[in-house]
C-alpha cells in the first residue's frame, strides 16, 4: 500500500485570516496552522540531533510564543 502525499493548500488571504484568528486565541485556527506546517516540521527534524518529537515540540512552542507576542 502506498502512502498518499497529501498537502494542504490555502490562499494567502486564508492564511492571514488563520494567523489573525490564532493571535486572537482561536484554538481551531492554531490547530489548523500546526497541521499545515506539520510536514515541513517533520522534514526539518531529520536534520537535527534532537528527536522528531523534541524538534516538533520546540517549533510549536516558538510558534505559540510568536502568536502571543502582541
Amino acid at each position: 500500500m502506498q502512502k498518499e502525499n497529501v498537502e494542504t493548500y490555502i490562499t494567502e488571504s486564508e492564511f492571514m485570516e488563520l494567523i489573525s484568528a490564532a493571535k486572537d486565541n482561536d484554538h481551531e485556527a492554531i490547530v489548523k496552522l500546526i497541521e499545515i506546517f506539520k510536514p515541513d516540521i517533520k522534514k526539518i527534524s531529520r536534520y537535527t540531533y534532537l528527536s522528531e518529537e523534541d524538534v516538533f515540540s520546540e517549533i510549536i512552542v516558538e510558534f505559540l510564543e510568536f502568536l502571543n507576542k502582541e
